[in-house]
Protein backbone atom coordinates (compact mmCIF):
# COMPACT_ATOMS: atom_id res chain seq x y z
CA UNK A 1 0.00 0.00 0.00
CA UNK A 2 1.35 3.42 -1.01
CA UNK A 3 0.54 6.45 1.07
CA UNK A 4 0.43 9.86 -0.49
CA UNK A 5 1.06 12.99 1.47
CA UNK A 6 -1.09 15.79 0.12
CA UNK A 7 -0.05 19.35 0.66
CA UNK A 8 -2.72 21.95 0.54
CA UNK A 9 -2.24 25.11 -1.41
CA UNK A 10 -2.32 28.31 0.55
CA UNK A 11 -5.53 30.20 0.40
CA UNK A 12 -5.93 32.86 -2.23
CA UNK A 13 -5.69 35.56 0.44
CA UNK A 14 -2.40 34.15 1.75
CA UNK A 15 -0.97 34.01 -1.77
CA UNK A 16 -2.04 37.59 -2.45
CA UNK A 17 -0.55 38.80 0.84
CA UNK A 18 2.75 37.05 0.09
CA UNK A 19 2.75 38.48 -3.43
CA UNK A 20 2.14 42.01 -2.09
CA UNK A 21 4.91 41.57 0.49
CA UNK A 22 7.38 40.43 -2.17
CA UNK A 23 6.45 43.31 -4.49
CA UNK A 24 7.00 45.84 -1.69
CA UNK A 25 10.34 44.24 -0.81
CA UNK A 26 11.38 44.32 -4.47
CA UNK A 27 10.50 48.02 -4.78
CA UNK A 28 12.43 48.84 -1.60
CA UNK A 29 15.50 47.10 -3.01
CA UNK A 30 15.31 49.18 -6.20
CA UNK A 31 15.51 52.45 -4.28
CA UNK A 32 18.90 53.59 -3.01
CA UNK A 33 19.33 53.77 0.74
CA UNK A 34 18.57 57.12 2.32
CA UNK A 35 21.50 59.47 1.87
CA UNK A 36 23.00 57.34 -0.88
CA UNK A 37 23.33 58.92 -4.30
CA UNK A 38 22.50 57.21 -7.59
CA UNK A 39 22.73 58.06 -11.28
CA UNK A 40 20.19 57.49 -14.04
CA UNK A 41 19.69 58.54 -17.64
CA UNK A 42 16.51 60.60 -17.91
CA UNK A 43 13.81 60.10 -20.55
CA UNK A 44 15.26 63.02 -22.55
CA UNK A 45 18.83 61.73 -22.37
CA UNK A 46 20.12 63.83 -19.49
CA UNK A 47 22.11 62.51 -16.55
CA UNK A 48 20.17 62.69 -13.28
CA UNK A 49 21.79 62.56 -9.85
CA UNK A 50 19.42 61.35 -7.14
CA UNK A 51 20.03 61.69 -3.41
CA UNK A 52 21.25 65.28 -3.13
CA UNK A 53 17.87 66.66 -2.17
CA UNK A 54 14.18 66.16 -2.69
CA UNK A 55 14.45 66.31 -6.48
CA UNK A 56 17.13 64.96 -8.80
CA UNK A 57 19.69 67.24 -10.43
CA UNK A 58 19.49 66.65 -14.19
CA UNK A 59 21.86 68.11 -16.76
CA UNK A 60 22.89 67.10 -20.25
CA UNK A 61 26.32 65.59 -20.84
CA UNK A 62 27.90 68.86 -22.03
CA UNK A 63 26.58 70.67 -18.97
CA UNK A 64 28.02 68.03 -16.62
CA UNK A 65 31.38 68.24 -18.40
CA UNK A 66 31.45 72.05 -18.00
CA UNK A 67 30.47 71.80 -14.35
CA UNK A 68 33.03 69.09 -13.61
CA UNK A 69 35.68 71.20 -15.32
CA UNK A 70 34.97 73.91 -12.75
CA UNK A 71 35.36 71.56 -9.77
CA UNK A 72 38.56 73.19 -8.48
CA UNK A 73 37.10 76.71 -8.88
CA UNK A 74 33.93 75.66 -7.07
CA UNK A 75 35.95 74.17 -4.19
CA UNK A 76 38.03 77.35 -3.94
CA UNK A 77 34.91 79.54 -4.03
CA UNK A 78 33.31 77.48 -1.25
CA UNK A 79 36.46 77.76 0.85
CA UNK A 80 36.70 81.54 0.34
CA UNK A 81 33.00 82.07 1.10
CA UNK A 82 32.61 79.48 3.83
CA UNK A 83 31.54 82.12 6.36
CA UNK A 84 28.64 83.19 4.10
CA UNK A 85 27.41 79.75 3.07
CA UNK A 86 24.81 77.87 5.09
CA UNK A 87 25.45 74.32 6.12
CA UNK A 88 22.68 71.76 6.41
CA UNK A 89 22.79 70.22 9.86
Amino acid sequence: MVSLKLTTMSSEEELKAENDRLRAENEALKRPARGQMSLKVSEKGGLSVYGLGRFPVTLYREQWEKLLGLADSIRQFIQENDHLLKKKE
